[in-house]
């Protein structure tokens, strides 16, 4: 998980720096495709376009043709986050702000400098002309920033683990933070770096910090690992933990979208997977809908010589230069292709499309779970017509 991360976080500079890799061979092979940027009258859906066999072609020419109509089609919370490296997300954010109940804004990490002393740091980051922006295009839109637990130590874990005066002091730092900053609550981000340990303390200090929080009328949103790992084992977080925070957290965050990581070949989500760990966390309907399934908008691009994030500007670009044929996989319900470079490495992409997602979101409407989107901008603007 934490080398999927790690990609994540370094996804504008790798994209910088693959474009200049390629030779002057690659760009003859570039292929014009005129596209359209002016917002459609109709939806994608309307449009035709949610198929299993989309030509490149109609990819580039459609993907920036959201339709002019922006207006919630998806019932359930959808909770974006926004990244500093990727400034397309924040105008994403602002475009498309009434079909979000929730933006994450990944700015913020929490650090413990001694007993009972806490640092919430990135608050530089923090951009009120923005924020205001986004509230412009929805008033009932929350700004919940991720937070999270940066530079702690087992030692540190422990020692707030064993103390109630330690969970008390970091509940009221971070309603502090909060009133000050004029946000609506934290999307709170530790549970994986205990590795499954410590589950019982880690219950009693979320719930401590979310009753804190929702006391202030603060929302709490936690961060959790997918409830089935891709081997079908159970989880480092799990039904028990989910039905004792249940009433007190206002969403979990699941992170359905680290599936493959590192070098290994396949797809980012297998469907039936993301359903397994819905029905894995909540086999009965009872607070479903604070389950946010977290729909990857980024695509990754595997090699013999090691797997590269790509975000939409860099996916159009290769369906520009190699004209690849998109394959269905009918199993995992993503779309992929293969493409060679000019030294002759063969490339595989898995890149999420419009009916990769639209069955997603499907599910998260049969199952009444939310969404959340990694992140905004990263994927084309033509997905947001589906929520």
């Amino acid at each position: 998980m934490r080398t999927t991360l790690f990609l994540l976080h370094a996804i504008s500079c790798c994209c910088l720096l693959v474009s200049a890799t390629l030779s002057k061979t690659d760009a003859k092979k570039s292929h014009k495709a005129d596209t359209e940027t002016s917002p459609a009258e109709l939806s994608v859906l309307e449009r035709g376009l949610i198929v299993s066999d989309p030509s490149w072609k109609d990819i580039v020419k459609e993907e920036k043709r959201h339709s002019a109509q922006i207006k919630r089609t998806f019932q359930g919370p959808v909770l974006g986050y926004v990244t500093p490296w990727n400034s397309h997300g924040y105008d994403v954010a602002k475009t498309f702000g009434a079909k979000l109940t929730s933006v994450c804004p990944d700015w913020l990490k929490l650090r413990r400098r001694g007993p009972k002393t806490f640092d919430v740091t990135g608050l530089h980051d923090h951009d009120p002309g923005w924020v205001k922006a986004v509230r412009k295009s929805n008033k009932k839109v929350r700004m919940v920033p991720r937070l999270f637990f940066d530079g702690w130590s087992s030692q540190d874990y422990t020692s707030v683990l064993e103390s109630e005066d330690e969970i008390e002091e970091l509940g009221s730092e971070l309603v502090d933070v909060a009133k000050t900053e004029g946000f609506d609550g934290f999307a709170l981000e530790f549970w994986s770096q205990l590795e499954g340990k410590k589950r019982k303390e880690l219950v009693h200090m979320v719930k401590h910090i979310c009753e804190t929080l929702k006391a202030k009328r603060l929302d709490c949103i936690l961060v959790i690992p997918p409830a089935v790992t891709s081997v079908g084992e159970p989880g480092m977080f799990g039904r028990e933990e989910f039905e004792q925070l249940a009433p007190v957290v206002d969403g979990f965050s699941m992170m359905t979208y680290v599936y493959t990581s590192g070098t290994r070949l396949g797809p980012n989500s297998p469907l039936p997977w993301v359903r397994d760990c819905v029905l894995q966390l909540a086999p009965n309907t009872q607070w479903r809908e604070k389950i946010l399934l977290v729909l990857n908008l980024y695509g990754l691009d595997y090699a013999s010589q090691g797997t590269e994030p790509i975000v939409g500007e860099r996916y159009i670009e290769i369906l520009r230069e190699n004209r690849p044929k998109l394959l269905w996989n009918e199993y995992s319900a993503e779309h992929y292709f293969s493409y060679k470079r000019s030294n002759a490495v063969q490339h595989v992409v898995y890149y999420p499309s419009l009916k990769s997602l639209f069955l997603r979101i499907s599910l998260a409407t049969e199952l009444g779970t939310g969404i959340s989107l990694w992140e905004l901008g990263q994927g084309l603007d033509y997905f947001y017509d589906l929520l």
